[in-house]
């Protein structure tokens, strides 16, 4: 008898130390995002906010997840995204460019915990980079609007000089100047990511100078409103703005986050997490090319569905040749820009009027 009383009290002072590890495991996973604009701005942080949702509801109580909308680029993130680590937050996506070096700071201050930023390149053991080469999906827009602008201009509302828009517009580009050498695309620059007055007026000053169709790397569907407006043709960018816009927005380079963000939180429940810098394409689904307006004619929509093939099976946009805007080839015929240079960026090709700010 003594020896079973002796066997029960053993068994009951191991789960004594058991439970507690066991109870700690089932603690959720504490998720931040850090947001530029509010959720309502139905294109970037939208985006970003629809791929919140989606993890929320893949891992359900396995893992909490709050935000924080319209915080500015600079000292202020660095204060906020500081407040989410001491607040016991385990996971902490920065979701623009201009929070890489606030995300980077904290991260060194913070090492248990694991940061994520979309769009940088700088990393750390605890801090990792994720974008995508929504070029990809540009350039097929740009082969819907070289195919259907009747002026031959196509206006462009760009954020920053960046390497990233950079890359986009010049993806872009291409896909029109690859079924439309006689296009040119006009550049205006804004100087904000997000002031939906400001993306509203470099697009009438677009219209104003003729041009027919309206792309852009903006934060919201501004610049598609303003064209809708005139009775002109759009493309748009983030989200699928024809849904909130309509038939006049004829196709949208659209971000799947969601697929990026159920990935990343595996690995980290999964143990497995390790830094890195994450940059998929099409056939990853992080970036894709939205349904096509009624208004797209279907030769047209055969060429984008080629293009689509020929790059789910490996070609890349920037295969040579290229010319720069002054018509020089700066890369040869089967020549491909390599992943570093078209990460720095800071060229047009040909057909883009305007210059890098």
């Amino acid at each position: 008898m003594k020896k079973i009383v002796i066997g029960l009290f053993a068994i009951l002072m191991a789960l004594s130390f058991v439970l507690p590890v066991t109870a700690q495991a089932k603690k959720p996973l504490k998720v931040a995002f850090v947001y530029i604009g509010p959720p309502g701005d139905l294109g970037w942080t939208y985006e970003h906010e629809r791929g919140r949702l989606a993890l929320q509801k893949h891992f359900g109580n396995k893992i909490e997840t709050k935000y924080v909308e319209n915080v500015p680029e600079g000292p202020d993130a660095e204060r906020i995204i500081r407040q989410f680590a001491i607040q016991g937050f385990d996971v902490i996506f920065t979701t623009s460019f201009g929070y890489m070096d606030p995300t980077y700071a904290v991260a060194q201050e913070f090492p248990n915990i694991i940061f994520e930023h979309c769009s940088g390149y700088k990393t750390a053991p605890n801090m990792a980079t994720y974008f995508g080469r929504i070029e990809e999906a540009r350039y097929l827009t740009g082969i819907i609007a070289g195919r259907m602008t009747k002026t031959n201009k196509i206006g462009y509302v760009a954020a920053f000089g960046i390497p990233e828009v950079v890359r986009g517009l010049n993806g872009f580009a291409l896909g029109v100047r690859s079924v439309n050498p006689n296009a040119k695309i006009q550049v205006v620059w804004t100087n904000t990511w997000y002031d939906p007055v400001k993306e509203r007026e470099a697009a009438i000053a677009l219209l104003d100078a003729g041009c027919d169709i309206i792309a852009q790397h903006q934060d919201t569907t501004e610049p598609q409103k303003a064209a809708q407006e005139r009775g002109k043709l759009s493309i748009g960018y983030d989200s699928d703005m024809a849904q909130f816009v309509g038939d006049t927005v004829l196709a949208s380079a659209i971000w799947n986050w969601g697929t990026y963000y159920i990935r990343t939180i595996q690995e980290v429940l999964d143990g497995t997490w390790k830094t890195h810098s994450y940059w998929g394409g099409l056939k990853d689904d992080i970036v894709s090319l939205s349904d096509l307006s009624p208004l797209v004619p279907a030769n047209v929509r055969k060429e984008v569905e080629n293009a689509k093939k020929k790059i789910l099976g490996g070609w890349s946009i920037f295969t040579g040749p290229i010319k720069d805007q002054n018509g020089k080839i700066v890369y040869k015929a089967g020549e491909i820009i390599p992943d570093d240079k078209q990460l720095s960026m800071d060229w047009f090709v040909e057909g883009v009027v305007g210059k890098v700010q």
